[in-house]
């Protein structure tokens, strides 16, 4: 990266519209900003693409504002005043701007239909702006701010799990580290550790969730829908597949990709020489040998992936030194943080943010790796001035994480110098690939039945867990710790803060997985391609998006049979 690219990542876009210096946490100046763009007059396409990009530096100053504040939640789900400024903007402001976004949006339709704009770059646009004010019940606007509050409160509960091991304390996400040890006991006991800490807060979870589903029903009955599943299926633009489709997906999967795992589970147990596979021997070597341990601390995590993404790309390197030296990465597991991992987009300055819980584990890199695919993807369209078109499709923004995954396996001897230590990362990460496509189909298929049955309660849902989760997950025996398999799902926070975002990630892996197969013929077209199509954001559906990075889309056998088939010769299981 020259000079003078990094001086343009440090650029952030003026503001035009909105005040330097305005508080965007406080309504009374936030308010004026939506009552001057309504009423402004607009007569002429120049105007009204003038008024658009108006309409997005406010949304972007909004959004920035919410992420800063969630951001410093989740670092420190503890701290009352992190946790307090969140929610008094998610209570304040948030639920008050939303009927006058409905009003810009209503707005935006009926000056489109005077002053004439491209038909071609306005289509997603166009088609979103309909979707949303087609969806927008008042009614709903408090019903979102309880979601919002329930869904923080699982954040609190979930970054408040700790564990008391052999004398010293760890987060459920450093405990990861015991269940890869060579000594069963180990595993079995740090296991049994974090389940029975887990299981400590099954009735608070079980009722938190409860009134999730309860209350994303009343919003789906609000607005027309006969449940949640219809519902959410239009609100996430899902214009390119069904419920049908997502049925497909996990016949599909049980059919090409079940018997890879049963085959994976079968070889695990017999090199463990063990007469029944158990959860606690999922993670650990086979062959006993010890973990891999790729770094030592989040300094060396950035360090080393920086090495890695120059590799893949000069350029994408340039950029991850960006966010190490402005601060934009939080990567190291610590009491009071949040769970999980995720990239943040600061809309306003343009910059990404990524946020993990590293433990020292070889997940951690693939983490890492995954999160940053999302951080190109943000800088990728930072100069788009139109705010939707800088957010692409979920399925594609998971494209560009799963494929910067594929992206980076040449170059594993970064973390890897051994070369068997490097073939065994290999190994391990399509191995997680095959692990990963029937625990997307488990998830997803446990929406459909919670959001299709809401008038069930907590009693029926542990059952469905279980029926969906022995369909995808062969070979792995839980006698004796039923109750912590029936209750395994609290674990997967998509499911309390994200409904029906998760087979997302089945849609991209099948897509990183085309990119796999392409970068084995060309790896820099691969590469270019992949580039290319981040570049679109979310300015073309999401076929095209598919299509510019040389990919087909599809969630069925269609494209699902032949990856299986090279994921089984990858693997030596055909």
């Amino acid at each position: 990266m020259t000079a003078t690219s990094f001086a343009a990542l440090l650029r952030t876009a003026p503001r035009r519209f909105v005040p330097p210096d305005a508080d965007l946490g406080q309504w009374a100046q936030v308010e004026p900003l939506f009552r001057a763009l309504l009423e402004r007059p607009v007569n002429s396409p120049a105007e009204l693409e003038a008024w658009l990009v108006d309409c997005s530096e406010l949304g972007s100053a909004l959004s920035e504002e919410r992420s800063r504040r969630y951001v410093a939640m989740t670092q420190r789900t503890d701290d009352p005043d992190r946790e307090a400024a969140y929610l008094q903007f998610v209570r304040e402001v948030q639920p008050r701007a939303e009927p006058l976004w409905f009003a810009l949006r209503r707005r935006y339709l009926e000056l489109r239909a005077r002053c004439g704009l491209p038909a071609d770059r306005y289509f997603v646009l166009d088609r979103e702006t309909r979707n949303a004010v087609e969806l927008f019940r008042e009614e709903n606007v408090p019903l979102r701010v309880q979601e919002a509050e329930l869904e923080q409160r699982y954040q609190k509960v979930a970054g408040a799990w700790t564990v008391s091991f052999r004398g010293k304390e760890y987060t459920v996400q450093q405990m990861a580290r015991f269940l890869e040890e060579p000594d069963r006991a180990v595993r079995q006991e740090a296991w049994e550790a974090v389940v029975r800490r887990r299981l400590q807060d099954r009735e608070v979870l079980d009722g938190l969730f409860n009134q999730l589903v309860r209350l994303r029903h009343r919003m789906a009955h609000n607005a027309g829908f006969p449940d949640y599943r219809a519902y959410a299926f239009r609100a996430l633009g899902r214009w390119d597949y069904g419920p049908e489709d997502c049925l497909a997906f996990h016949a599909a999967v049980e059919r090409y990709i079940v018997p890879l795992l049963a085959a994976l589970h079968e070889r695990r147990r017999q090199a463990l020489g063990v007469e029944r596979l158990r959860p606690w021997d999922l993670e650990v070597d086979p062959h006993g040998r010890p973990p891999l341990r790729p770094f030592a601390d989040g300094q060396e995590l950035a360090r080393r992936g920086l090495e890695l993404f120059t590799r893949v790309d000069p350029e994408l390197g340039a950029q991850f030194r960006f966010l190490m030296e402005q601060g934009l990465l939080d990567l190291e597991s610590r009491k009071g943080k949040a769970p999980g991992g995720y990239q943040a987009t600061f809309d306003e300055r343009r910059w990404p943010f990524i946020f993990m819980n590293a433990a020292g584990l070889a997940s951690d890199v693939r983490t890492l790796v995954h999160e940053a695919g999302h951080a190109f993807h943000t800088l990728a369209v930072r100069d788009e001035p139109l705010l939707s078109y800088r957010h692409a499709p979920t399925e594609f923004s998971e494209v560009a994480s799963m494929g910067m995954e594929i992206l980076s396996l040449p170059h594993l001897d970064v973390f890897y110098p051994d070369g068997a230590d490097r073939q065994r990362a290999r190994r391990e990460f399509f191995e997680g690939v095959v692990r990963l496509l029937p625990w997307v189909a488990t998830v997803d298929a446990f929406q459909h039945r919670v959001y299709t049955q809401p008038e069930a309660g907590p009693a029926e849902r542990p059952r469905w867990w279980m029926e969906v989760y022995r369909r995808f997950q062969p070979g792995v025996d839980w006698s004796g710790w039923e109750e912590a398999e029936a209750y395994l799902w609290h674990r997967q926070l998509h499911l309390f803060l994200h409904p029906f975002y998760y087979v997302e990630y089945g849609i991209a892996q099948i897509g990183a997985l085309q990119l796999w197969l392409r970068s084995r013929t060309d790896y820099r077209e691969a590469v270019a391609g992949y580039r290319a199509a981040l570049q679109l954001g979310g300015s073309r559906p999401l076929r095209e998006l598919f299509q510019a990075a040389g990919l087909q889309f599809g969630l069925g056998e269609e494209v699902l049979a032949s990856v299986a088939q090279a994921l089984a010769e990858e693997l030596g299981l055909r």
